[in-house]
């Protein structure tokens, strides 16, 4: 591995972990589910693709065919299923009757709890 391979695997392990620090630190602090949805699925996705790309520079040289292209892969499977599942998440908060913290509101409604499924049936 020569200089130039050794920095860029640096800086994207950087990359990875801040913003892995920053989705925990956000699932940590942020006051309702949908606010900690928001921060842990944009950032760890940032932070695991930053990952996943150190490992596809790091074994890229030596193995081919072999762990480079896996990490390639994850990054692919990560943009897929991250925003499925942060959505499915959100839909089921939504449906349990989780309101909003603070002043925000749905955008139909005008109000921070959700209709309850047999409020809309009606």
């Amino acid at each position: 591995m020569n200089t130039i391979h050794a920095a860029l695997v640096t800086l994207f392990i950087a990359i990875g972990t801040f913003f892995l620090l920053v989705g925990t630190i956000g699932l940590i602090r942020l006051p309702d589910v949908y606010n900690r949805m928001h921060a842990t699925s944009k950032a760890t996705t940032l932070g695991a693709t930053s990952l996943f790309l150190a490992g596809t520079i790091y074994f890229a040289p030596s193995a081919p065919g072999g762990a480079g292209l896996t990490s390639l892969v994850g990054i692919v499977f990560l943009f897929m299923t991250v925003p499925t599942g942060a959505h499915v998440i959100s839909q089921a908060a939504e449906r349990m009757g989780i309101e909003f913290a603070g002043d925000a509101v749905w955008p139909d409604t005008g109000e921070s709890r959700p209709e309850s499924p047999d409020e809309s049936d009606e």
